[in-house]
């Protein structure tokens, strides 16, 4: 029986340390929702997760990048919408004024109404959203992502996926309805821009539906991009909850059998006594 070394309670600290450091952990787990309390408990895992959000994160940004240009594309749709209204009213003019009926100061009121539209339309090509134009012949990129190199992933609007609505040939001062003759020919022409007008709508309407189908992927890659990192880092509650009171167990016990180690010492007081 020795006094200046207490194995036992040695021991017993060690082993409360530990439980009190194992309860600490459980502790901050539950309190954060976080399965990695400190880089040393995961380190792979930790660099893992923090890879995995920094690609959610860009992601929701080109998920975002996607839904400008699918506003874009509407915008376009909206304006090329009343430019049919207008092309409409404007192929109706140029019909009333072909009848041989009327008189040229007559189809002088429609060509006041047809010069307006006109204008209308020659408006419309120089519209802009956020200071981009919305017809025109310059290549529009939206980036969707990023490939696994790293290099950046995009889709790239040109040629035939642009819409220019340069319909020249329809606001053009010399499409007039100021006479039967005049108003044959606007009539042609009006028809003409008609049939373009159909195609460029056509055209946004398979941009958008393009544009839906990136954007939804998008949001798939990162739903499952979401569910991975989650395994990695996420604490399981229902699992950590049992550990956590698994270690206030051990370290309650662990405390009642330092106490009792410190006192088996003084029993060596009984043979000095």
């Amino acid at each position: 029986m020795i006094i200046n070394t207490n194995t036992g309670s040695a021991n017993a600290a060690r082993i409360l340390a530990e439980s009190t450091s194992a309860l600490q952990k459980s502790l901050k787990r539950l309190s954060t929702g976080s399965r990695i309390a400190s880089i040393a408990d995961d380190a792979a895992g930790s660099a893992m997760g923090a890879k995995f959000s920094a690609q959610v994160t860009r992601l929701n940004a080109s998920r975002a990048n996607v839904g400008n240009m699918i506003s874009f594309s509407q915008t376009q749709d909206g304006y090329l919408e009343k430019v049919a209204g207008a092309l409409e009213r404007m192929s109706e003019l140029a019909m009333l004024a072909t009848d041989e009926t009327k008189s040229d100061t007559d189809r002088g009121l429609y060509e006041k109404e047809f010069d307006e539209l006109q204008s209308f339309v020659t408006a419309v090509s120089s519209k802009t959203f956020n200071g981009t134009a919305l017809f025109s012949s310059t290549p529009l990129t939206v980036t969707v992502g990023t490939t696994q190199v790293g290099a950046a992933s995009s889709i790239t609007f040109s040629g035939a996926n642009l819409v220019h609505t340069s319909y020249s040939s329809l606001t053009a001062t010399s499409v007039s309805v100021g006479s039967a003759t005049y108003a044959a020919a606007a009539l042609q022409t009006v028809q003409t821009a008609i049939s373009q007008l159909a195609s460029d709508r056509a055209q946004v309407g398979a941009n958008i539906s393009r544009l839906e189908t990136e954007r939804n992927t998008i949001s798939i890659l990162r739903d499952n991009l979401s569910a991975a990192r989650s395994r990695i880092t996420d604490v399981d509650v229902a699992e950590e909850s049992a550990n956590f009171a698994r270690q206030q167990i051990l370290v309650q016990s662990g405390t009642a059998m330092l106490a009792q180690a410190n006192v088996i010492p003084q029993s060596a007081l009984r043979l000095i006594g």
